[in-house]
């Protein structure tokens, strides 16, 4: 047992009877030494199931498609086509709501003159199954496969983009591979560290190695472009530096001032949009 669960648990047995203390850490003990995956997908994900668009209420630009994954769910996705460009930009959302929520995200990208394809991850809006940090995996590399398998595009006309907790599917994608660039909005650099920003600091090491963008973005090769809220409360900005601070390749740092977390699209509109339509027309 680790220096920090031994404290954990000799602050907890002062404030508690010695009953209640022995029943809580033999419950924890077993929860630790079994799995800590429960506890970070509960952190981690809050998909919404039941607010999605139904087939009258998609745009008539935007197709709707399952993907199957290896682990064979269904994964909903949209895909919006820009016919006279050979590019593909791949959305990977935040942690809440679905893609359905994202649409008007993905057509602004679209207008920009790039075929776009946004993800559902396993359990989120449509899709099949239960969301975990290796299932996300397992969704990104099953879309990417399909955007190169099926659709036909090339992998260095192919930008990935990913958003908050999307950043990790996206950095994970990746890595080694040479992409045409890859874009993170607000990026966390692991589970840890992210945990350790919240009343969760004392259990923050139950996270262990999961979500660890900081590790894996010297393995990416592709021109990186960060865009990241002065104000985020969530992901906090210095998380956005750090990772900028982690690259080896060709990059750039765009810091919004006054942006948090949630309002980087809506209330900073232009601030938002213009690099990534810049990076993506360059």
């Amino acid at each position: 047992m680790t220096n920090s669960v031994k404290l954990f648990f000799q602050r907890f047995t002062i404030r508690f009877p010695k009953f209640l203390s022995l029943l809580f850490v033999l419950l924890f003990s077993l929860f630790l030494f079994t799995s800590c995956d429960a506890i970070i997908n509960l952190m981690a994900f809050h998909p919404d199931t039941q607010d999605v668009l139904s087939a009258e209420r998609i745009p008539s630009n935007v197709e709707e498609i399952f993907l199957e994954t290896e682990d064979n769910l269904k994964i909903q996705s949209y895909y919006l086509r820009y016919k006279t460009s050979d590019r593909l930009l791949i959305y990977f959302h935040g942690n809440a709501g679905n893609i359905g929520q994202r649409v008007y995200d993905l057509m602004r990208i679209r207008s920009f003159g790039i075929n776009v394809l946004g993800l559902s991850y396993r359990g989120y809006g449509k899709s099949d199954g239960k969301p975990s940090e290796t299932g996300l995996y397992i969704d990104g590399k099953t879309a990417i496969e399909y955007s190169i398998q099926k659709l036909g595009f090339p992998i260095n006309n192919i930008y990935i983009m990913g958003r908050s907790i999307g950043s990790t599917v996206a950095v994970h994608s990746a890595q080694n591979l040479n992409y045409a660039g890859l874009i993170l909005v607000s990026p966390l650099t692991s589970g840890k560290a992210q945990a350790k920003t919240t009343n969760l600091s004392s259990v923050a090491f139950l996270a262990g190695d999961a979500f660890n963008n900081i590790a894996k973005i010297k393995n990416i090769k592709c021109p990186v472009l960060i865009i990241h809220g002065s104000k985020d409360t969530i992901i906090p900005f210095s998380m956005g530096e750090e990772i900028y601070d982690a690259i080896t390749t060709t990059k750039k740092l765009v810091k919004i001032e006054g942006a948090g977390h949630n309002d980087l699209s809506t209330e900073y509109y232009e601030l938002y949009w213009a690099p990534i339509k810049s990076f993506l027309q360059h």
